[in-house]
């Protein structure tokens, strides 16, 4: 894993803001701070130790810069990457995109046991994060999602060379830890449930991801989140 170094994280633009140069030769990640796709190939690029080669260029979510969408992204959509005069799109694309584009240590294990079970991992991840959503609109999400962080504890169990999915830290953290870090935060918070209690693998898991400073640079405003998960999943009486 490289070697982490804090970095002043760029101003979000607002509508009014001028674009940068676009197209310069220049590598851009347009990022929302607080999406937890765009976060998922923030922690790749910090990982991989990207920050001086890719640029964050920070977008507001919900009143994006015009000229994003008529120079840079047709979709309007974040996270895209500017590279090589092309943008591309789409989280997950993006994360392999850039372990495989660019320097650093891999994020893809060579083991074919380990390489399978990721397979079976991303094959899930839709209907893991259906299930814990859609139990935010119940009366007991800690119950009702409960099978899915069962479902987490036990994949954890799986190889024992490391504390994450993989052993160590790959694509499949990257993927799934932006949701992870969002569900504890909410459950706990809103419901009293911790998605840890009983999951000593999950909370080893979790501790661990802690001491990464390349992702702990990334983590979501937690204020921020509460605020938006009640106003979205949780109706006044």
């Amino acid at each position: 894993m490289a070697s982490f170094v804090p970095e002043i994280l760029p101003p979000i633009l607002e509508p009014t803001a001028d674009p940068p140069p676009l197209f310069d030769g220049t590598i851009r990640l347009y990022v929302n701070y607080e999406c937890p796709f765009c976060q998922r190939v923030w922690i790749v690029r910090n990982i991989k130790g990207l920050q001086d080669k890719i640029k964050l260029v920070a977008i507001h979510l919900q009143d994006k810069p015009a000229w994003y969408k008529e120079k840079v992204y047709p979709e309007n959509k974040v996270p895209a990457l500017e590279h090589n005069g092309k943008v591309i799109g789409e989280s997950l694309d993006l994360i392999k995109y850039i372990d495989t584009s660019f320097e650093g240590p891999s994020l893809v294990p060579d083991d074919h046991n380990k390489q399978n079970f990721a397979e079976e991992m991303m094959s899930y991840l839709d209907t893991f994060l259906k299930n814990v959503f859609t139990s935010f609109r119940g009366n007991q999400p800690g119950e009702e999602a409960g099978g899915e962080f069962d479902y987490l504890e036990k994949s954890l169990e799986k190889f024992d060379d490391g504390p994450f999915f993989l052993g160590q830290f790959s694509q499949m953290d990257a993927a799934y830890v932006p949701f992870i870090e969002r569900f504890q935060i909410f459950l706990h918070e809103v419901w009293n449930y911790d998605i840890t209690s009983g999951r000593p693998k999950l909370a080893a898991y979790i501790q661990e991801l802690n001491k990464i400073g390349a992702y702990k640079h990334t983590k979501c405003d937690p204020e921020f989140l509460i605020k938006l998960y009640k106003s979205r999943y949780m109706t006044s009486s």
